[in-house]
C-alpha cells in the first residue's frame, strides 16, 4: 500500500511541476483515474499555481484526446487489438461488448450520454471507432460532454483545498444525479429515434 502512495504522490508530483501539460497528459494516459488528475488540478488552481479557465480547457483537451486514442484503437484495431491488449489500458472486453450493443441500439447519440455512466465513459469510444463514426461529430459530442464533468471536478478540487482527496466523496451528490439525468436523456433519444423511424417508415 505504501509503494502505491509513493507512485501516486510522484505522479502527482510530476503533474504539478508540468502544470497545464500535466493536466492534459495525465489524462491522456490516465495512469491514475480522471477524477484524481482533475481534483488535483483544481487543488493547484487553490494554490495559485494555474489558472481556473487554463485547468478547465487543458482537462477538457485531455478527455478529448483520450478517447480520440480509444476510437483510434477501435477504428484501426478493432475487437483483436482490444482482446489483446485491452487490459493493459484497463479495458474490459464484456464493457465493449455492452457499450457496442448500445451503439447498435442507440446510434451516434449515446455517445454523449454514457459520458456520464461510470466505466461506459471510455469504452463507448471503442465501438464509435469500430463502426467508423462521423470523426468531426464524435469529437463534438465526447467535447459537450466532457465540459460538465472538467468543471465538477476541477471546481470541487479548487473547493476543497488541500483536503482534494476527498472529491471523489464531495462528487457522489452530483454524479448520481448525473447519472440519473443520463439515463433519462437516452430514454428521450430513444424514444425520439423511435418516432423518427415511425415517420419514415409511413
Amino acid at each position: 500500500m505504501d509503494l502505491i502512495k509513493d507512485i501516486l504522490h510522484q505522479i502527482l508530483v510530476w503533474i504539478e511541476s508540468l502544470g497545464y501539460f500535466g493536466i492534459l497528459i495525465g489524462l491522456l494516459i490516465e495512469v491514475i483515474p480522471s477524477e484524481i488528475v482533475l481534483g488535483f488540478g483544481g487543488y493547484l488552481v487553490s494554490e495559485g499555481k494555474i489558472s481556473y479557465l487554463g485547468a478547465i480547457i487543458f482537462g477538457v483537451l485531455g478527455a478529448v484526446g483520450q478517447n480520440w486514442i480509444l476510437y483510434a484503437i477501435g477504428r484501426f484495431g478493432g475487437r483483436p487489438l482490444v482482446e489483446k491488449y485491452g487490459k493493459y489500458i484497463k479495458i474490459k472486453m464484456k464493457h465493449v461488448d455492452i457499450a457496442e450493443g448500445w451503439f447498435k441500439k442507440y446510434g451516434a447519440g449515446i455517445v454523449f450520454t454514457a459520458r456520464f455512466i461510470p466505466v461506459m465513459r471510455q469504452v463507448i469510444s471503442i465501438p464509435a471507432g469500430m463502426a467508423k463514426m462521423n470523426f468531426g461529430l464524435f469529437t463534438l459530442l465526447t467535447a459537450l460532454a466532457s465540459i460538465p464533468w472538467t468543471i465538477l471536478f476541477v471546481h470541487l478540487g479548487k473547493t476543497l483545498g488541500e483536503n482534494w482527496e476527498d472529491v471523489d466523496q464531495k462528487a457522489a451528490q452530483y454524479v448520481q444525479p448525473a447519472i440519473l439525468i443520463a439515463v433519462a436523456l437516452l430514454i428521450v433519444y430513444v424514444v425520439y429515434k423511435f418516432i423518427r423511424s415511425k415517420g419514415k417508415s409511413v
